[in-house]
């Protein structure tokens, strides 16, 4: 079973009708109590990261999802669900993110051809070495609306690189902790098969309990 956070803010309707759609197993989670039985978590997120964090923290949501990540246990994040991993943000000044990954997110810079927010279909490019993002849906185009972003890095979670005006991480990856800047919920059949390749996977890491439980 696969747990869509519910803590009050997020594109969850769309999240949990695409789960449905591809006949994935999955479920409203609105506390930590209600993740003892999962096997991985989809939290969607849009929305300003203060409020985001905040609501996260109204639900007891903040430790117990360190501590998944922490146990290297399935998750993927989207849109909000990437940037909170990370220690802060400029859009809200001295709100610390969940910390699970160390840097700042910046806001994009308007140009006389970019504005801001990116709202949009944009390419993806996954990096050179990332083991979970299909192939297959390398230099495809994804769905994005963000003001603010993950600036690049040659650290060990970079996924994915997209280009607006500046590239950025769109994606990161480790472990098994994965999240993306788009929505694939709404990036159509490449967004669909994004998370069917999740769940692929949670059910791929359930195989070996189960075997050993008959």
């Amino acid at each position: 079973m696969i747990g869509v956070l519910d803590y009050g803010m997020g594109n969850l309707g769309s999240v949990l009708n695409t789960c449905r759609k591809l006949e994935i197993p999955a479920k409203l989670i609105s506390s930590p109590e209600g993740m003892e039985d999962l096997h991985g978590i989809l939290m969607p997120g849009q929305g300003a990261f203060r409020d985001c964090m905040s609501h996260l923290r109204d639900h007891g949501f903040v430790e117990p999802l360190r501590a998944w990540v922490a146990e290297n246990r399935p998750f993927l994040g989207i849109c909000m669900g990437l940037q909170v991993l990370f220690e802060d943000s400029e859009e809200s000044p001295g709100v610390a993110g969940l910390g699970i990954l160390p840097g700042t997110v910046r806001r994009f810079s308007p140009t006389g051809t970019l504005k801001v927010p990116q709202m949009g279909w944009n390419r993806v490019r996954w990096m050179p070495g990332q083991s979970f993002f299909p192939q297959a849906l390398h230099d495809r185009h994804f769905y994005f609306v963000h003001s603010y972003y993950v600036p690049m890095t040659d650290a060990k979670w970079a996924g994915g690189i997209t280009s607006y005006g500046i590239e950025y991480l769109s994606a990161i990856s480790f472990g098994e902790c994965h999240a993306v800047q788009f929505h694939p919920e709404k990036s159509q059949r490449d967004g669909l098969a994004l998370i069917r390749a999740f769940a692929d996977r949670v059910n791929h890491l359930r195989k070996p309990s189960q075997e050993n439980a008959s």
